[in-house]
């Protein structure tokens, strides 16, 4: 038996994400960030930590963006296939309540209208990006992850040989950590996506930041993997905003996919200190 939910229901919900997502930093990246700052040793990269545990109690005691850059509007929407709307669809739903939640909030608008010949602003941060999963059921669940532009330029993928193994992913993933510096604001979490295609692997990446913060991947081979990566490159000593220090990640997040025989691709999506994502559903 289907379900039907009202349009302005989903903008409402989507833009009241969008200001939460903005100013609120999740519980268990805060609670991160706190551990981290008690492990560094270095003192700039204390007051580093000390900083930030400021910065997040202000943004969320004011309602203020944890960051000028309120990013890139990115969702992730898991919906029933026992649901529908009154009206529209859910890509006209969540771009009209970006575009609230955005100008309501007063969050920073950065999208331009084309990314080469006619940069101009939106003047509204769309439109959005959506990633789209029907499941079962008659819910809707909506994720926002803002996406800052920082970070995201550090980010990387490279299509390996099979023969490159697990050393050459290793490498690959601690080579493009540690070249970031402290362009994408670390201590950063690293999100990576190992096989399935080109694309596949970039969006795997991505999903990879949504998990809780040192929640190890559900299988072992991997979970040894995120942790002999994640040492690798605090051990380079990058630090706390590039500075030196010897928090460099809070966390390595690896999500895989089977792949064709002759592939292995790997994709790393960084983001900064402010693992920003907000939740919801209807």
């Amino acid at each position: 038996m289907s379900r039907t939910i009202k349009f302005e229901q989903v903008v409402e919900a989507a833009a009241s994400l969008c200001g939460r997502a903005a100013c609120f930093l999740p519980q268990d990246v805060k609670e991160s960030l706190l551990a981290a700052g008690k492990k560094e040793t270095g003192e700039l990269g204390k007051d580093f930590f000390r900083q930030y545990e400021e910065n997040f109690k202000i943004a969320e005691a004011d309602h203020l963006p944890l960051c000028q850059d309120t990013g890139f509007a990115v969702w992730f929407v898991e919906y029933g296939t026992d649901l529908k709307l009154d009206k529209g669809d859910i890509y006209a739903a969540l771009n009209e309540g970006t575009r609230q939640g955005y100008t309501a909030h007063f969050l920073r608008k950065s999208i331009v209208t084309d990314p080469l010949f006619d940069r101009k602003n939106t003047k509204d941060n769309t439109p959005c990006i959506i990633h789209l999963t029907l499941v079962e059921g008659d819910q809707l669940k909506l994720t926002l992850a803002p996406k800052g532009g920082g970070s995201e330029n550090m980010s990387a993928l490279k299509m390996l040989k099979p023969s490159d193994g697990r050393a050459g992913v290793v490498k690959f993933i601690v080579d493009t950590v540690v070249a970031a510096g402290g362009n994408p604001c670390p201590p950063t979490v690293v999100g990576v996506g190992i096989g399935g295609t080109m694309e596949k692997a970039a969006l795997l990446a991505k999903t990879a930041l949504l998990r809780d913060i040192g929640k190890p991947s559900a299988d072992p081979r991997y979970a040894e993997l995120e942790k002999e990566i994640l040492e690798k490159i605090n051990a380079s000593g990058v630090g706390p905003q590039g500075l030196g220090g010897d928090i460099t990640s809070l966390a390595v997040h690896i999500e895989w996919h089977p792949c064709h025989l002759a592939s292995l691709p790997v994709a790393v999506n960084i983001n900064c200190h402010a693992a920003r994502h907000a939740q919801v559903i209807l």
